[in-house]
Order: structure tokens, then sequence, then C-alpha cells
């Protein structure tokens, strides 16, 4: 397995629960989306399998690993919502200093700072700091960055949001073209189209809980909708009368 949750719960120290005694298992070599409202529990999820922040109980697997050793952070790459790019050094330098980071040498980390730079189209870019670069370019440099050290549990935070359309199908392609080389994917959208037209399976987050998961197709066959957004709204009204009952 790529990722084992079990029974993983965060309080926070003002009281909140964010995510109550979840289970979440996925296959090594899936496309996973995780959906859900705005204070579901999906960036607490993400967190805590990146060892961003400590659950306060449960226990994550990554391949095996615990979530805190080096072993699971070394097979884990993280692309934030939330564009983290560091402000004072250029494109190229970024990337070899997060290979670094990973344990890279000072050439491997050049190296594979140039084959990413390529194969992301920002190559005329590598010594470019962040306030040079387009909307679009940031975007690709994150996802590279989460790239550097060949990770084979890649996790997408939002990857598109804010994205063109012309963008946003750059992307798509860019994650499809890795998860065919074989890395497992678990992507978090608002983009409800997004998560069908990319993701094997899906599961949709409700108050820190998993309230529906499986395929599209099938999750439209059980709660009898016609679309992604009817099947999504569904699922959440279904588990807004159970929570009430």
């Amino acid at each position: 397995m790529a990722l084992a949750v079990r029974g993983l719960t965060k309080t926070y120290r003002a009281g909140f629960t964010a995510v109550r005694d979840l289970d979440l298992v996925i296959a090594d070599g899936a496309f996973f989306g995780l959906l859900g409202p705005n204070g579901a529990g999906k960036t607490t999820l993400i967190g805590a399998v990146c060892n961003l922040l400590r659950p306060t109980a449960g226990e994550i697997r990554v391949f095996g690993h615990d979530h805190g050793s080096r072993e699971a952070r070394r097979l884990v790459g993280l692309a934030e919502q939330d564009v983290t790019l560091d402000r004072f050094i250029d494109a190229e330098e970024m990337l070899v200093f997060q290979a670094g980071y990973y344990g890279l040498s000072r050439r491997d980390a050049w190296k594979r700072a140039r084959e990413l730079l390529d194969q992301f189209d920002l190559s005329a870019k590598a010594k470019s700091r962040r306030s040079e670069l387009s909307g679009g370019m940031q975007r690709r440099l994150l996802l590279a960055r989460a790239l550097v050290h060949q990770p084979r549990l890649l996790i997408l935070d939002e990857p598109t949001a804010g994205a063109d359309v012309e963008l946003r199908a750059e992307l798509w392609s860019y994650i499809r073209r890795l998860h065919g080389a074989g890395t497992t994917v678990l992507l978090t959208t608002h983009y409800l189209e997004e998560a069908e037209a990319l993701c094997d399976e899906i599961a949709v987050l409700r108050d820190g809980a998993i309230v529906a998961r499986g395929s599209a197709d099938a999750l439209r066959e059980r709660f009898d909708a016609r679309d992604i957004g009817e099947l999504y709204l569904r699922v959440l009204e279904s588990a807004r009368t159970t929570a009430a009952a």
C-alpha cells in the first residue's frame, strides 16, 4: 500500500477537531482524489501525512514506513495550494536546494534541477526569481520542486487553483504522465470535473470523516446522480441528513 491511515484524529489546541477517527488506504499506483468543502479536513489530513503537524491519535504509514520517519518523508512529494516559493533565489537554485535537502549530491542536484526545468519548459527562466515568473510558471515550478527527489507518492493540494484553461490542461498532462510512469497520486481539488477526469477513485470528506468513496461512475449510480456536480451535492446532503438523525 502507498498510504495507510488508521484512526487518524486531529484536535487543535482551541478544541476544534478537524479530522475524527479517519481510515484511508490508497494502493500503490493509484490516482486518488479527495473532495470536500472548505473545513472538511483535507488540508489537515495532508499535513499529517507529510509530518507537518502532529496527529492527536492514529497511525499513518507510507509504503510501510511510519510517516514521521526519514524513509517515509523521502517517498512523499508535496505541491501545496499556496505558492511557497523563495523570493530571494532563482528557480534553478530553488530546485538544487530542495534536492540537497533530500540528500542528493551537489552534482546530482544540479543535474536533476536542469532536467526538471527542461521538462516543465522553464529552462529559459532558470535564473529568474519568483517575482519574475508568471503565475503559470510558478505553478509549474511548485510541481517541479515536489518532484525533485523522485517521490513514489505525489500529493497535490489544489494544484490548478486559479489556473486558466490552458495552464490547467498543461498541468493535467504533466500529472497524467507521472501517473503513467508509476507514481501514486493523491489529489485534492474543488474542481469536480478535474477529479472525474483524472482520478480512478474519489472520496468525499465532510466534518473530518469520509462520507463516500468509489469510482465516479459507481458513486453516480449509488446516489442516482446525472453528473459529478449532482453527485457531490447529494453525497453532502446525505451526510448532513445522517448526522442530524
